[in-house]
C-alpha cells in the first residue's frame, strides 16, 4: 500500500519534490504519506470536473440553433440577433404609444360623456322644480275663481276664459315649449280678471281674494326665478351639444338639445316709456 502510494505521489508531484520527502527523516514519513494522498485525491477531483465540463461542451454543441434563437440568441450570428432584439424593442414601444393614445381618446370620451349626462340630469331637475311651482299656480285659480264669481258671476266670458286656459295649462304630455305657450296664455287670462276685479271695490277688499292675489303674486316670482336657472342650464348643454369634441358623443348617445321656457309676458317685454313733465311756463315780463 505504502509503495502503491509512492508511485501515485511520483505521478502527481513534481521530481524534486518526491527526492525532498523520500530524503526526509524517518519521524515525517507518515506526514509524507499523507499529502501524496491528498494530493491524489484533488487530482483526480481536477479530472473528473473536466470530464463533466467536456460533456457539457458536447450537449451544448448538439443542441440545434432553433432552439437558441427561440429564446432570443443566435450563436452562429450574435450581430444579427442583436439587432433583432433592437427591432422587437421598438415593435414593444410602438404598441404601447399606441395603446397609451387609444386609452387617452377613451378617458376623453368618458369624460365628455359624463359632463353630458351631468348637465342633461341638471336641465330635467330644473324643469322639475319650475313644474311644481306650475302646479301650486293651478292649484290656487280655483279658489281665485270661486271668489270671483260671489261678486261678478255674470262676468262668465272673463270667467270661462281663465278656466280653458287653466285646462289646457294643466294638460300631461307638453313640452317646455308648449308648456310656456299654454302658461302665457293663462297668465293673459288672469291678467284679465285682475282687471276685472278693479270695478268692483267689495271683490278688491276681500280678504280671500286678496290673499289668493298675493299667493299668485309670489308663485309667479318663484316660477320666474325656476325659469332663469332652467334656460340657463338648457343654454350649458345645448352649448355642449353643438361644439367640437363633445357633439361627437352627443351624436353617438342620442344627447340632443333641450328646449327653452321663454316667457311672453307684456308686462316683462314691455318697453318702460319715460315721460318728462314740461317745465311751467313762466309768465312774460310786465
Amino acid at each position: 500500500m505504502r509503495a502503491h502510494d509512492a508511485k501515485l505521489a511520483s505521478d502527481v508531484l513534481p521530481p524534486r519534490t518526491m527526492e525532498q520527502l523520500l530524503s526526509a527523516a524517518p519521524t515525517d514519513r507518515r506526514l509524507q504519506d499523507g499529502c501524496a494522498v491528498a494530493w491524489s485525491d484533488v487530482r483526480l477531483n481536477l479530472v473528473e470536473l473536466t470530464d463533466k465540463l467536456s460533456v457539457l461542451g458536447l450537449v451544448v454543441a448538439g443542441v440545434p440553433r432553433f432552439v437558441w434563437r427561440r429564446h432570443g440568441y443566435d450563436p452562429v450570428s450574435s450581430a444579427s440577433a442583436f439587432s433583432k432584439g433592437v427591432t422587437m424593442t421598438g415593435g414593444i414601444i410602438a404598441l404601447l404609444v399606441v395603446l397609451g393614445l387609444v386609452v387617452l381618446v377613451l378617458l376623453v370620451g368618458v369624460g365628455l360623456y359624463n359632463g353630458l349626462v351631468r348637465l342633461r340630469n341638471v336641465v330635467q331637475e330644473s324643469w322639475r322644480q319650475i313644474d311644481v311651482e306650475l302646479h301650486r299656480r293651478h292649484d290656487l285659480i280655483p279658489n281665485l275663481i270661486e271668489t270671483v264669481k260671489g261678486y261678478a258671476a255674470h262676468e262668465r266670458e272673463t270667467l270661462q276664459a281663465v278656466v280653458a286656459a287653466r285646462t289646457a295649462a294643466v294638460a300631461p304630455g307638453s313640452s317646455p315649449a308648449e308648456q310656456a305657450q299654454q302658461e302665457n296664455m293663462l297668465t293673459a287670462a288672469l291678467g284679465k280678471l285682475f282687471a276685472l276685479a278693479e270695478a268692483y271695490p267689495d271683490l278688491k277688499a276681500n280678504q280671500n281674494f286678496l290673499e289668493l292675489q298675493r299667493e299668485l303674486t309670489d308663485t309667479e316670482d318663484r316660477i320666474a326665478a325656476s325659469r332663469r336657472f332652467y334656460n340657463a342650464n338648457v343654454r350649458s348643454l345645448n352649448t355642449k351639444v353643438e361644439t367640437v369634441p363633445s357633439n361627437i358623443v352627443a351624436g353617438m348617445f342620442n344627447i340632443g338639445r333641450a328646449e327653452y321656457f321663454e316667457t311672453e309676458d307684456p308686462a316683462v317685454r314691455a318697453v318702460p316709456q319715460v315721460r318728462f313733465g314740461t317745465p311751467p311756463t313762466q309768465p312774460p315780463p310786465a
